[in-house]
């Protein structure tokens, strides 16, 4: 039987690109227009650099943190993604896989998976929301995240419905009905593995999201729930201020760019923030999520945690992020690029592998924790940094 461990994401990528039908890696892929900033997320990371040390290097190093009241074993989350085709078991097993790694896990108000199927096998999960429906409607989504035993909230505010994307949108029908399928079946006979995985279930992605679901009703497809979200009008700083009192623990606010945005966040009296750009996904042309970050931890990293989702697919990403000043990074398609390459043990061997290539880069640091990281540690080259608002 061959070899189902990968050595780095970027091998899960590519096992993930054979296995999955061609409009389900279309769409984990995503970027919009023409893809700048979700190839900026990438390729800002290679312009920085390292300082290390050759001698009187920590024998032990320690990756233990607490993020958002959880301790937590690395500094690394799972970042919340919307419905996944990729795995029968979906978010169960990421949440499953979190568990076993130490690791908090984000849920997305799209998720595949009602929140009670993953808290029951994670106790460290942040519920995610978006700025959909009525303030009723929402006060039903948080009472519903607190009664499943959600330890925090993630309010996701970066996206501004970008559509067209220059290499062609992936098509997604909103069943998987007798019509859809004939369509996918192409691609579906294609990825043998992925088709017979599902077929064993009795069933194939039914691209719903439970998380949306009003009390007492069937869960609206993901083209419905996308649709009532469309259709709300954006967030005020008052609506934020708003939510946050609704909830009485940890709040993080997501996708933050701007410093003046970040005070802003820091006002309405949020316990975290995310600089993001919803992984390349909202506004194209916005540049890397880790050019922004320097300046939001100098505006409000004592105020409160500044957390950095973007780009992240190595070890040594996640140190550049701490030195910066992060206090933990967040993963998307790392993960799920894990996940379609070998399910629940996929996504263990990523988180494996960025423990292993944090562990790698504090000793050649000198760094006996992730708390001793600082920007001595990286080398900025001139231009690097974007700030606006301040």
């Amino acid at each position: 039987m061959a070899n189902k461990w990968f050595e780095t994401v970027a091998v899960a990528q590519r096992r993930a690109e054979r296995r999955l039908p061609r409009s389900v890696y279309g769409a984990l892929v995503a970027g919009s227009e023409k893809g700048l900033t979700a190839r900026d997320n990438l390729a800002a990371f290679d312009e920085l650099g390292f300082a290390p040390h050759v001698a009187g290097l920590a024998p032990t190093r320690d990756q233990s943190t607490t993020v958002m009241g959880q301790a937590v074993s690395m500094p690394v989350l799972i970042s919340p993604t919307g419905v996944q085709a990729v795995h029968p078991e979906g978010e169960v097993a990421v949440a499953r896989a979190a568990a076993n790694r130490g690791v908090a896990m984000g849920l997305s108000s799209f998720a595949s998976r009602p929140i009670e199927a993953v808290t029951a096998v994670n106790a460290q999960v942040l519920f995610q929301l978006y700025w959909s429906g009525t303030r009723e409607t929402m006060v039903q989504r948080l009472e519903r995240a607190r009664a499943a035993g959600a330890v925090g909230i993630i309010l996701t505010l970066d996206w501004s419905f970008a559509n067209g994307r220059d290499w062609g949108s992936p098509w997604i029908p909103e069943r998987v009905n007798l019509r859809a399928l004939a369509r996918l079946a192409p691609e579906a006979f294609a990825r043998p593995g992925w088709t017979w995985s599902y077929a064993k279930t009795g069933h194939f992605p039914d691209l719903t999201t439970p998380n949306m679901a009003a009390p007492g009703s069937p869960a609206p497809t993901f083209f419905g729930a996308y649709y009532e979200w469309m259709q709300s009008p954006p967030a005020s700083w008052a609506d934020v201020a708003w939510l946050r009192s609704q909830w009485d623990g940890p709040f993080m606010v997501k996708g933050v760019s701007r410093v003046d945005d970040a005070k802003r966040v820091v006002d309405a009296g949020a316990t975290a923030l995310s600089v993001s750009n919803h992984g390349g996904n909202n506004l194209d042309g916005t540049p890397a999520a880790i050019r922004w970050l320097p300046s939001v931890v100098d505006a409000v990293g004592g105020q409160v945690e500044v957390l950095l989702d973007g780009g992240v697919r190595r070890g040594s990403d996640v140190v550049k992020a701490l030195a910066l000043g992060a206090r933990a990074v967040m993963i998307g398609r790392a993960y799920l690029w894990g996940l379609a390459a070998n399910g629940q043990a996929g996504v263990e061997n990523v988180l494996d592998l960025l423990r292993g290539g944090v562990d790698s880069t504090l000793l050649a640091l000198g760094r006996s924790s992730v708390a001793e990281l600082n920007r001595d540690d990286v080398v900025l080259p001139p231009g690097f940094r974007r700030s606006a608002g301040s």
